[in-house]
């Protein structure tokens, strides 16, 4: 049984601003604190058989400068990797290409920070569902990271989408969208955007139709 509001409340969300080169440009940053070392934590997320234990099979070449590809998700090019400390990627998926990077920090009081950011491009797809989007996607990454460190298990992807379409998956995603949603309204979007975009975004994980605010 899992606890969905000890797993929401485990992860801080923040919403922000950046300029690109492109233009205009949202940070959606999540952030979380795991039992384990940073080394522990850094294996779980860039050994390719660790990663598809928890999140989904991944292929390609994990260095700096090799290309990689999620299975039935997004693939894109590491930037960066320093490793045991963080790393970045482009994130390509569905023709889009945006970034992600990765810190680990170790806690004065035992543990570790993971935190993640995906940058992006403000288009139509960000007006239309907002930082949750992506958001309730990672967090469930996040969700999956806790229950493989807590119980050393492996992930199966059949019992993932048979947990999501159950009515305590859509519940996590319906409550994790709207805490996406007061994030986005404290990182300055209006309440009415914001609840617009939420609205849609949870319709879209849930299957549920959109309310009207």
């Amino acid at each position: 049984m899992i606890d969905v509001i000890e797993q929401l409340n485990s992860v801080t969300r923040t919403v922000g601003d950046r300029v690109l080169e492109a233009g205009e440009a949202r940070v959606v940053t999540l952030t979380r604190t795991y039992d384990a070392t940073v080394e522990e934590l850094w294996d779980a997320c860039t050994k390719p058989e660790r990663i598809a234990r928890w999140f989904l099979p991944i292929s390609g070449e994990l260095k700096e400068g090799g290309r990689f590809q999620i299975e039935g998700n997004a693939g894109g090019t590491i930037e960066r990797c320093d490793p045991p400390e963080s790393f970045a990627t482009t994130w390509e998926f569905a023709g889009a290409s945006s970034r992600v990077a990765v810190r680990f920090v170790p806690e004065p009081a035992g543990g570790t920070r993971f935190e993640l950011e995906h940058t992006m491009a403000v288009d139509d797809h960000w007006n239309q569902f907002g930082p949750g989007a992506v958001g309730i996607g990672w967090e469930s990454g996040l969700l999956g990271l806790d229950l493989h460190l807590s119980s050393g298990g492996s992930f199966d992807p059949a019992e993932g989408a048979a947990w999501a379409a159950s009515e305590e998956g859509r519940r996590f995603m319906a409550l994790s969208s709207e805490r996406w949603c007061e994030a986005h309204i404290a990182g300055g979007e209006t309440e009415e955007q914001a609840r617009a975009a939420a609205a849609r975004t949870t319709a879209a994980y849930t299957g549920a139709p959109p309310q009207e605010s």
